[in-house]
């Protein structure tokens, strides 16, 4: 799908903010409301926009810790729940989200540790969030 400026600009428009009213994205843009609508849904049916969310703040649902975790497996019949599997190594990398570090702990040595496909955990804790979606 081609963007036209008008189009370009509604769609940062809502990458910024999707809660913006269509009368306030089209005043933003510089078109009357009508158009910008017509402008927006194109971008939603050409798959441009494909939905909108919510950003929730971790801290404030007690998932304020967020650790990357690389697993390194043996067995060849491995199960994932939520796991991303990776091309090379580690095999698996998980991302927990936890109030804290012992809630991390707690996590590890239940769920982690002590798994017989396990041969390596090795975890990673954000030093500090550079760009992350929203």
């Amino acid at each position: 799908m081609r963007k036209t400026s008008a189009a370009g600009r509604a769609e940062a428009g809502h990458r910024q903010d999707g809660r913006l009213s269509n009368v306030e994205l089209a005043r933003r843009v510089g078109l009357t409301p009508p158009p910008c609508l017509r402008r927006l849904r194109r971008l939603e049916e050409g798959g441009v926009i494909t939905g909108y969310r919510a950003i929730i703040n971790p801290e404030a649902v007690g998932r304020g810790l967020e650790v990357l975790v690389s697993v390194e497996v043996s067995a060849t019949d491995r199960e994932t729940v939520e796991f991303r599997r990776m091309y090379g190594r580690p095999d698996y990398f998980i991302r927990v989200a936890v109030v804290d570090h012992a809630a991390y702990e707690a996590f590890l040595t239940g769920r982690l540790y002590g798994l017989p496909a396990v041969l390596r955990l090795e975890s990673r804790l954000t030093m500090k969030k550079i760009k992350a979606d929203g």
